[in-house]
């Protein structure tokens, strides 16, 4: 009697540990999940066609700061697909970038929102796929480092520019000379020796992410700087 409780207890226990070992998936303990970070936690709703703005630690966007005397030096346009905000940026190369993976990019995840004042009426849905589309024959395209105007490569202010006067006729920022900027800084100079040598084409034409956000057509959304 007493060897057969023994094994009662024993088959009882082995069927109870084999029962939870071939449980699905979605019936076992859900695995704790880290908090949201900074970047993508009550994120506003933003609208597509918003410009974003934010600054990185890098050389090139320091000297892009001291250059255009703005804490901004890199954008891109806002977005979605699915319901999900996506930004559309010119780096190595034209990429589509989660919205949340792009302001962990910035620095301290600092990050600015604008949109034309009168989106609502001049953004119409068949525009804005425009817009959609002419961004997409951007994607691959190599980033521009010599920030020549041509399509042949791209900058992230020269993508935002071309994208909105080519799908919505809308000139946003005033394009300017390479030498309408500040170039006397140690840090500008090194970056235009390593770019251009001794030639720098000081009379190409040019847009900076300073030059779009301070254009009078936007009102800021949201900033958190």
């Amino acid at each position: 009697m007493k060897k057969t409780l023994i094994y009662l207890i024993s088959l009882v226990s082995y069927l109870v540990i084999t029962a939870a070992l071939t449980l699905p998936v979605h019936g076992q303990k859900k695995p704790v999940v880290p908090k949201q970070s900074k970047a993508n936690s009550k994120l506003p709703q933003f609208n597509d066609g918003d410009m974003i703005f934010q600054s990185s630690i890098s050389p090139q966007c320091k000297a892009i700061q001291l250059a255009t005397r703005s804490p901004y030096s890199h954008c891109g346009i806002i977005f979605y697909e699915q319901g999900k905000p996506y930004v559309l940026e010119a780096v190595q190369p034209v990429t589509v970038t989660k919205l949340e993976h792009w302001i962990q990019r910035g620095e301290k995840q600092h990050y600015a929102v604008k949109r034309l004042k009168n989106a609502d009426q001049v953004l119409t849905n068949s525009k804005l796929a425009k817009m959609k589309a002419i961004g997409k024959d951007f994607l691959g395209k190599n980033y521009d480092a010599t920030f020549e105007w041509s399509d042949d490569k791209i900058y992230c202010s020269e993508l935002i520019w071309k994208i909105y006067q080519r799908g919505a006729g809308i000139e946003v920022g005033k394009l300017e000379k390479l030498k309408d900027f500040d170039l006397s800084s140690p840090e500008v100079k090194t970056k235009l020796k390593e770019r251009y040598g001794n030639n720098v084409p000081l009379n190409e034409t040019v847009i900076s992410p300073a030059s779009i956000f301070n254009s009078p057509l936007l009102i800021t959304v949201t900033s958190n700087y």
